[in-house]
């Protein structure tokens, strides 16, 4: 078994998604007999207070760099400034936790066998080639999204000589890692046109814990609280950030106030969370309900709640971009409506579990129709969110999709 260094911007007791799914990889590969270590930030993310009594944090490094147990792993923190800080504060925080990641993982972390490292950031990658350095291990880099593409199609990124130095920075890394696992087959087309050789990129899909979101009845604790049971409900639950196609969402509830039990329930946090609550009052829609970011105990629920659960992507991010939270969507056995780009991984999965309906991405019409078509057809919304549950078990497990990781690291490690 290996010695495994994670190297990860987000990890428990933070609760976005991408924190919970490398944390229980992490786990599991820990169960499996790895010794696993973990180098990660201080919790600045929707943080829930019973995960962080869960697992404490003790200084180690005063308060820049903290430590925690993780069923037996020994956590690292290096001290960030919490979601919502100003820009200049977070760039100060990416500075430091580099610089002090490296020098921690230098001497206070045992000399791995391998090491792993999720990207976005971007600049993870370099994080692990320093190492690599210091260590002479070779490390594996995971790609949860494209960058720089993602930030270049939102206009995040418009300068060409910074776009430049991010995909040299990029290739840089991609030629340094031992292995690249992508989770998507059009993933690693992207990569592969950029000049990665096939040979050196794994596909290892995200996984979903079947048995966290499983089947539940609409009428529950969440749908009872916000008085959702007897109404037909279009969910989204998640980050509300720039990939997400919000203005067409909000046109097509415009379009929909005929159908007066129709509700369009929007709950997270995120960049886009005071534009849309501004926008949902200024329209008047009656027909929208922005709800905050729930605890994740909560998860099951919000998504019983849901009649039809929606993904509505902007134009080009479902090439760059997978928004795992179809999984979940499909172990809660609901029917998804996703706006996907027509070469995408995403409408791929759709269309091959017929687990739901795929839109036009930035067409609010077709939006709308697809939603009257699910509130039209809501047997066969049912019949499809039970096929998407099949599927996802077949398909992402959560044991299944560990398994390829460990017999990807123990191959590296051999």
């Amino acid at each position: 078994m290996a010695n495994i260094l994670f190297l990860s911007y987000f990890f428990t007791p933070d609760s976005l998604s991408t924190a919970v799914l490398i944390s229980q990889l992490a786990q599991d590969l820990n169960a499996k007999g790895h010794t696993v270590t973990v180098l990660t930030t201080t919790p600045h993310y929707n943080l829930e207070e019973d995960a962080l009594a869960k697992q404490p944090l003790r200084k180690k490094w005063g308060m820049q760099v903290q430590e925690s147990t993780l069923d037996g792993m020994r956590v690292l923190h290096i001290k960030v400034a919490p979601k919502g800080s100003k820009i200049w504060l977070r760039l100060l925080d990416y500075v430091r936790y580099h610089g002090l990641g490296t020098i921690v993982g230098a001497t206070l972390v045992k000399k791995p066998d391998v090491m792993f490292v999720p990207s976005p950031p971007l600049t993870m990658g370099l994080h692990a080639w320093l190492l690599r350095l210091i260590h002479r291990r070779p490390f594996v880099y995971n790609v949860q999204e494209i960058y720089p593409d993602v930030a270049v199609k939102l206009g995040v990124i418009t300068n060409k000589r910074v776009v430049r130095l991010l995909e040299r920075m990029e290739m840089f890394i991609y030629k340094r890692s031992e292995r690249v696992s992508v989770i998507s087959e059009w993933f690693k087309e992207v990569l592969v046109k950029k000049g990665v050789e096939p040979e050196r990129v794994a596909v290892i899909p995200n996984f979903v814990d079947i048995d966290f979101v499983s089947p539940m009845d609409k009428h529950n604790r969440f749908s009872e609280k916000y008085g959702l049971t007897e109404t037909f409900n279009v969910l989204y639950a998640g980050n509300l950030g720039l990939t997400q196609d919000w203005e067409s969402l909000l046109s097509a509830a415009e379009t929909l106030t005929d159908l007066p039990d129709m509700k369009i329930v929007i709950v997270g946090g995120g960049a886009k969370r005071d534009w849309l609550d501004e926008q949902i009052a200024a329209r008047q829609l009656d027909n929208v309900m922005l709800l905050p970011y729930q605890p994740r105990e909560w998860i099951p629920f919000n998504y019983a709640t849901a009649d039809l659960c929606i993904i509505p992507m902007k134009a080009g991010m479902t090439i760059d971009t997978f928004p795992s939270k179809i999984y979940t969507i499909m172990a809660a056995a609901r029917p998804a409506l996703v706006s996907a780009d027509p070469n995408s991984e995403l409408k791929h999965v759709i269309e091959n579990a017929d687990c739901g309906w795929v839109a036009m991405p930035d067409d609010a019409a077709d939006l709308a129709d697809k939603i009257r078509v699910a509130y039209d057809n809501r047997d066969e919304g049912v019949a499809k969110g039970e096929r998407g549950r099949e599927y996802v078990v077949a398909n992402h497990s959560r044991a299944a999709v560990v398994s390829k990781y460990d017999r990807l690291l123990q191959q590296i490690t051999q």
